[in-house]
This record gives structure tokens, C-alpha cells and sequence, in this order.
């Protein structure tokens, strides 16, 4: 026990006080963010979802143990877990939660790198004059912060790179704080290939066909057998199975994408309801392009056809926008092509590459009611701000 206050969540390492690279991963964050404004679930599993059709967008721990994860089909897990709590996400409030939490992380570092809505790497080299205490005792600190603020739990990683930071978090979680240092070779030697971020299913397969199935098999292949075995990028594979990592923390590189999708609950071949359904996922993609301060330079549709085949089609704008009717009119251009008979149980509209918000609808002499919509569309957002999303649409999102 700690003797200055008594917690049991003792954290011991011989390099804890030199380490200064962190992954910062939040424990089933939408689900904690309902839980937190829901009290009466504290102890019930609940899972943040589509229909019966979706998927599981994050379990809540008591859910994981029933074996409900992410990414699962709901049938399977409402089969798996069937008290389950099933809750439609709510991306504005979880938007919400992370931006506190960003806030929190800017003030201890300027070396923040979001990695997602609820993961990011921080380097908090040289920060210890700053704040007083080092980087360890900084994310400690920082940790009950997001607690009491937030009202959700973070566990942490913290090595000597973001490799290892980021397989760090993943271990003691939930609220989880762990070091890996000059240890890390060892530490991975025992564990899948599959541990590794980037190595999926068919990666891995090839791998097992060459009794490569633990990271230690890797490790122990040197530069020259490795391009031999594995390609150019054998070495570097290697590497990492190593625990090196030559990646700095870049506050400059952040989201590459936003996107929207549904699943329906059953599924649907004609154009004028598959329209429907891109509209008002366009209208979602317009207000999270917006929220953060993006605009689409380009426009993804995405299908999923009845018996699960994926179709990905793309288009560049001519000019950068967050405006919904300009990414619905590129989106159904796209969508029309596809419309041959095929069935489809999922629709979803994204944005890439993505552009700063500054260059969003720019005058545009070709389109002289450019204007007009830009301020009808600022008056529908400021509408839906005082009054709730609901409290204005547009016709074609009827029905």
C-alpha cells in the first residue's frame, strides 16, 4: 500500500521516473459516457449500438464478459448477452467528453496526437521542470483528473515509444498504468504476431504458414533472412516485434477521416430509400465536418451488400465543403451506379481526403446560389443548436 494514501494500485519499474512517452486509451468510452450520465447502469452490461441488424459500437465491461465485443453483429451479442442495456450512439456527446479530455491532455504537453475520438500519444520529455514531478507521476495525476472532470476511466501506457506505449494501455485495462522499458524484447517475445498493430487475420495466416505464429519467432530472424522470408518490409516487421519504434509524436498528424454509415434492419435495393438514408447521413457527416473544423475534399460511399461483399466507391470535389446537400449530390452520383438489383444492409457516406476548415465552400463563380445555401445552412445549424437536431429538416429527409 501506498503509504502517503493508502491505494493498493502500487506502479514499481526501474525506469518509471526517466520514461516519457505515453498512450493515453479510454476504457469503453462510449459506454462510460452513458454510464456516467446514467447511474441507474453503473452494474448492468451495456452495449452502445445499432438495431438488431447493426453492430456492437463498444461494450461496457460487465458486457465483456459475457464475451460481447466490438464490431460484433448484434444478434450475436444480444444472443451472447440478452439483459444486455442497447443504447443508439450519441456521437455528440461523446464528441463532448473527448474534447474535455484533449483539453486535459494539451495542458500537460503540446506533443499530443489524437489517434482517435478516445485514444491519443503524448511526450511529455522535458515537462517535468513545468509541472513539478515527472511524466509517471504527471499521468497519475492526469488519470484521476479525467475521473472527476470527465466522469469516465483512462488507462495508460507509458515507454520508451509509442509501439510499446500503445501494447502498454492495452494491458492492465480498465483503469490501467503500465510500464514497459529496456524490457520490451521480452515482454513480446511470447505473445502472437497478431498483438502487433497493422497485423490482421490474413497477415498473420501467412505468417503461421511459415511457423512465424509469436513475435519471438520474428525477433529472431535477422535483416537479411527477413527481406528473404518477408519482403522489403521484412526488416522492419522485425523491428517492431522488437519493440522499436523510430515514430515521434507529430500533433500535426490527426484524423484522416470522418465518416457516417447505418445498418437497416432489412435490407433495401431501391434508389429512393437508399437516398433517404444517404441524406440524413449526410447531414451527419456536414455537422461532425463542421464540429471539427474540416471540410471533405473528397467523398466515400460505402456499401455492404446482403451476403456481406463491401463496395467502396470514391470522388474528388472541386472545391473543399461541410454543406450536406453538396456531399449528398456527390454521394448519389456515386450510389446511382450501384443501383443493378443488389440488396444492401449498410449505407455509409465519408470524407477524404480531408481539408481545413478555413477552405470550405469557397465563392464560386460557376455557382452564383452558392451563397444562399451557405446561409440557409448556417440558419439550420444555429436552429438545431438552441432547439435540438430535430427541431428543423429538410423535405428529402422525410419518410
Amino acid at each position: 500500500m501506498c503509504p502517503d494514501c493508502g491505494s493498493r494500485r502500487i506502479v514499481r519499474h526501474e525506469e518509471l521516473f526517466s520514461l516519457h512517452v505515453a498512450h493515453v486509451d479510454c476504457d469503453a468510452f462510449y459506454a462510460s459516457v452513458e454510464k456516467r450520465d446514467r447511474p441507474d447502469l453503473m452494474a448492468r452490461p451495456v452495449i452502445v449500438g445499432g438495431g438488431v441488424r447493426g453492430v456492437v459500437s463498444a461494450a461496457c465491461y460487465v458486457a465483456r464478459i459475457y464475451g460481447v465485443r466490438s464490431a460484433m453483429p448484434m444478434f450475436k451479442a444480444l444472443a451472447a448477452c440478452p439483459d444486455a442495456v442497447v443504447i443508439k450512439p450519441d456521437f455528440r456527446k461523446y464528441s463532448a467528453a473527448a474534447r474535455q479530455i484533449r483539453g486535459l491532455m494539451e495542458a500537460l504537453t503540446p506533443l499530443v496526437q489524437p489517434l482517435s475520438i478516445d485514444e491519443a500519444a503524448l511526450d511529455l520529455a522535458g515537462t517535468e521542470a513545468l509541472h513539478g514531478m515527472p511524466p509517471a507521476a504527471v499521468l497519475a495525476r492526469f488519470a484521476r483528473e479525467v475521473e472527476a472532470q470527465v466522469g469516465v476511466t483512462i488507462s495508460i501506457g507509458l515507454a520508451r515509444n509509442r509501439l510499446m506505449a500503445k501494447i502498454a494501455a492495452g494491458r492492465d485495462k480498465p483503469r490501467g498504468f503500465c510500464v514497459i522499458g529496456a524490457e520490451a524484447p521480452t515482454v513480446l517475445a511470447k505473445e502472437p504476431v497478431r498483438l502487433l498493430p497493422g497485423i490482421g487475420p490474413a497477415t498473420a495466416k501467412k505468417l503461421e504458414v511459415m511457423g512465424l505464429t509469436r513475435l519471438g519467432h520474428l525477433q529472431a530472424l535477422d535483416d537479411r533472412e527477413a527481406r528473404k522470408r518477408l519482403g522489403d518490409d521484412g526488416p522492419a516487421l522485425v523491428a517492431r516485434a522488437r519493440g522499436e519504434d523510430a515514430r515521434l509524436v507529430d500533433p500535426a498528424r490527426d484524423t484522416k477521416s470522418i465518416s457516417a454509415e447505418t445498418t437497416f434492419d432489412t435490407d433495401i435495393a431501391d434508389a429512393p430509400s437508399l437516398e433517404r438514408h444517404l441524406w440524413r447521413l449526410a447531414e451527419k457527416l456536414a455537422d461532425r465536418l463542421r464540429r471539427e473544423d474540416f471540410a471533405a475534399g473528397g467523398v466515400v460511399l460505402k456499401l455492404k451488400t446482403a451476403d456481406f461483399a463491401l463496395r467502396t466507391r470514391t470522388q474528388r470535389l472541386p472545391n473543399p465543403t461541410r454543406l450536406p446537400d453538396v456531399l449528398f449530390d456527390a454521394a448519389r452520383a456515386l450510389l446511382a451506379r450501384e443501383i443493378d438489383g443488389t440488396r444492401y444492409r449498410l449505407i455509409g457516406i465519408g470524407s477524404a481526403p480531408l481539408r481545413p476548415g478555413a477552405e470550405a465552400d469557397p465563392p464560386d463563380l460557376a455557382d452564383p446560389k452558392a451563397p444562399r445555401r451557405i446561409a440557409a445552412q448556417s440558419a439550420i445549424d444555429a436552429l438545431r443548436a438552441k432547439f435540438g437536431d430535430k427541431s428543423i429538416g429538410r423535405g428529402r429527409g422525410l419518410g
